[in-house]
């Protein structure tokens, strides 16, 4: 890195139950299942996945590699266009109040915006345009020439340890100090992640990382009411 220039720090944001309050890959299986395109059988073993994800007790790469394959043929135009109107639907709006404001906090201060997140790319894009954060980190799905999914995943996965790798390799090539840094989320499996940055911020957590954050001294904040 050239000595010209000083690497500054940028905010690294997860995306559920941080920036918006809901957890999307869920509402999305009941979306999905509400319009006939999931099978029940389908909807509770994903739930049942997602549960087990979310409370970090789970091989999640052999649930989302699980998860993935389920998309093998299917064109990402398809993707995206399915995404947009169920975003617009049942997203959008779930924004958590307090995160509109760190959100230009971090602007006025010249921080690059960051969403680090194991959502889709389609998920991330849009959520990144919409809430006008200058970058988004997440999971990638490789496709072939004509631009099918394979069913399969980038990895490693942006999970864990994997949101440290792609967070660096970002901070890297942007000149970024990612010891500087941000990191907002809510989860216990971003431990990793909020152990790198010099100002990890814990979101309406999950018990676990409440529990671990109250030991470590992070400030925990409640992001669902900033009336």
């Amino acid at each position: 890195m050239s000595s010209e220039h000083k690497a500054q720090p940028a905010a690294f944001f997860d995306l559920d139950r941080t920036l918006i309050s809901i957890n999307s890959a869920f509402t999305y299986a009941r979306y999905e299942r509400r319009r006939g395109r999931l099978s029940l059988f389908t909807f509770l073993r994903a739930s049942l996945w997602m549960g087990l994800y979310h409370l970090s007790i789970v091989d999640i790469e052999k649930a989302f590699a699980r998860a993935v394959e389920a998309y093998r043929g299917v064109h990402t135009d398809e993707l995206m266009k399915l995404t947009r109107q169920f975003f617009h639907e049942e997203v959008i709006n779930t924004i958590q109040p307090g995160a509109r404001q760190v959100l230009q906090t971090h602007r006025d201060q010249n921080h690059p915006l960051v969403l680090l997140t194991a959502s889709s790319p389609y998920m991330s894009k849009l959520a990144a345009q919409t809430w006008d954060l200058d970058d988004w980190l997440c999971n990638q799905f490789p496709t072939d020439d004509q631009g099918f999914l394979r069913g399969t995943f980038e990895p490693p996965l942006c999970y864990g340890p994997g949101k440290v790798h792609r967070a660096r390799r970002w901070a890297e090539q942007n000149q970024i100090d990612l010891e500087e840094s941000y990191f907002y989320t809510d989860s216990f499996s971003d431990l990793p992640m909020l152990e790198v940055v010099r100002y990890p911020r814990v979101i309406n957590p999950d018990p676990r990382l409440r529990r671990a954050a109250i030991r470590r001294g992070w400030p925990i904040e409640d992001w669902s009411d900033r009336s």
